[in-house]
């Protein structure tokens, strides 16, 4: 209905006072007939006056009443819209069509309905709609080719080995190895004090009191027999002596597991430190490994333990041999080891309820399924690791003590270290315990499960 619509409203009050004031019925009539042209679509100048010329449309309550609000409602503000832009671009129109809207327009047309006319975002849309459209096919599927080599190149590269040890050990690093910093930084020479302090940094990274009187009593030792005088060389000096520490008992940190022979893995610990969630790493790294690998649920007791175990085995493409909930673990064992020397499977890692080193029937369950392993598959390989985790502190100490008590651990597997500060009770578990660490924790994902390495520990452990 309106080929041409406002470009901004002209609307001074002490103007429609004056044309209040000076209105008379004559002009009324004149502006009735102009309002009259200005609906009528065919309109044409017969007097040939140019384009240029303003046209100045006052309305007042006569025309105000003819619209109304189904005509308001029907204005294609898109039609307007491009008709606006056309205009713009013609440089044979320079002058706009203003109209004047009074008080009585300004109350009909209310602010909400205002609201709803925002003719920027149509303009906006429009002009991204008529872009896209001219762009030709080749240009837009070579943009899309674009886009997908930027994600690709977001693609963060896979981290080595030690950039992700070193990445895991993050907290535990700050609490010693910056403390250690910025204890010999602040000493002038090497005195009692500096030891003292120096053992309360290593015990408070949960290095024991056992193991870290010991270490500071030779680093004394060292100090006094090589004539050691700057503070400085108090931390290159340690850092030999916890790398020798871990390498003190010759033991074995890698996995029983050889080529051409069957294992068996025995996973044990206390609730919640994360033994189902090592099986499924533990899986996932012997598979790249190339090893075939079967598991076990030998965790009947836990609600949900089998579904969450199951879970991990489709994750890493691993069989798994189950039965219903509240079952005997000891049947599991005893299928799974069959299907093992039926399908000649590498290696069978088997899940186990959690439990304390003090409850006795489940201390007794545990001897059972150990001589289930050695009657059943007496020429397998066995491991039987111990996981504990990290945040528990000396805690975990204590764990591996009284376990080893009642049956042979031959391994321990370290989780969480990325979540905490404790990661010095590596260095007890190990010396003290005559246990070697062979698996460690770093992270959530599947190959987060990093083989213990006593040199690239240490040195992550003193990196910067």
């Amino acid at each position: 209905m309106f080929k041409k619509f406002f470009k901004k409203f002209i609307n001074d009050d002490n103007d429609e006072k004056q044309k209040k004031e000076t209105l008379n019925e004559e002009e009324k009539v004149k502006e009735e007939e102009v309002d009259e042209k200005f609906f009528d679509e065919d309109i044409n100048h017969k007097d040939g006056e140019k384009q240029e010329d303003d046209i100045e449309l006052n309305y007042h309550e006569q025309v105000e009443d003819e619209i109304t609000q189904e005509e308001m409602d029907e204005i294609d503000f898109s039609e307007v819209i491009e008709e606006a832009e056309e205009e713009s671009e013609n440089p044979e129109i320079d002058n706009a069509i203003e109209l004047d809207y009074h008080e009585e327009t300004e109350n009909e047309i209310s602010q909400e309905e205002m609201d709803e006319m925002n003719i920027e975002e149509m303009i906006s849309e429009e002009t991204d709609e008529d872009h896209q459209e001219n762009i030709p096919t080749e240009v837009k599927e070579d943009t899309k080719v674009e886009e997908e080599v930027k994600e690709e190149k977001k693609v963060p590269e896979k981290k080595s080995f030690f950039e992700r040890l070193k990445s895991g050990l993050f907290k535990t690093r700050d609490a010693m190895n910056s403390a250690i910093d910025n204890l010999i930084n602040g000493k002038a020479k090497i005195d009692d004090d500096l030891y003292d302090e120096l053992e309360e940094i290593m015990i408070s990274a949960d290095m024991g009191v056992e193991t870290t009187i010991s270490i500071i009593d030779e680093l004394r030792d060292v100090v006094a027999d090589n004539h050691i005088r700057d503070p400085k060389l108090i931390k290159v000096e340690l850092e030999k002596l916890l790398r020798n520490k871990l390498k003190a008992n010759n033991q074995d940190n890698s996995l029983n597991v050889e080529e051409g022979k069957q294992s068996v893995i025995l996973v044990i610990g206390v609730n919640g430190v994360g033994k189902t969630t090592t099986i499924g790493k533990l899986a996932y790294n012997l598979k790249k490994d190339g090893k075939s690998v079967m598991i076990a649920a030998g965790d009947t007791f836990r609600a949900a333990a089998i579904e969450q175990l199951g879970e991990w085995a489709k994750r890493v493409d691993a069989p798994m041999i189950s039965t219903s909930e509240g079952s005997d673990p000891a049947s599991v064992v005893f299928d799974a080891i069959k299907s093992q020397k039926a399908d000649n499977t590498d290696v069978l890692i088997i899940d186990t309820a959690g439990r304390l080193h003090n409850k006795v029937n489940l201390m007794n369950e545990l001897e059972k399924i150990n001589r289930i392993i050695s009657r059943e598959h007496p020429d397998a390989n066995k491991e039987i690791l111990l996981v504990l985790d990290a945040t528990t502190g000396q805690n975990a100490l204590f764990q591996a003590k009284e376990f080893n008590k009642v049956t042979k651990i031959t391994g321990l597997v370290l989780t969480k270290l990325d979540g905490t500060a404790k990661g010095g009770v590596v260095f007890p578990l190990q010396v003290e315990n005559n246990i070697p660490v062979k698996f460690i924790g770093i992270g959530e994902q599947k190959d987060n499960l990093e083989k213990f390495d006593s040199d690239k520990f240490v040195d992550a452990l003193f990196s910067k």
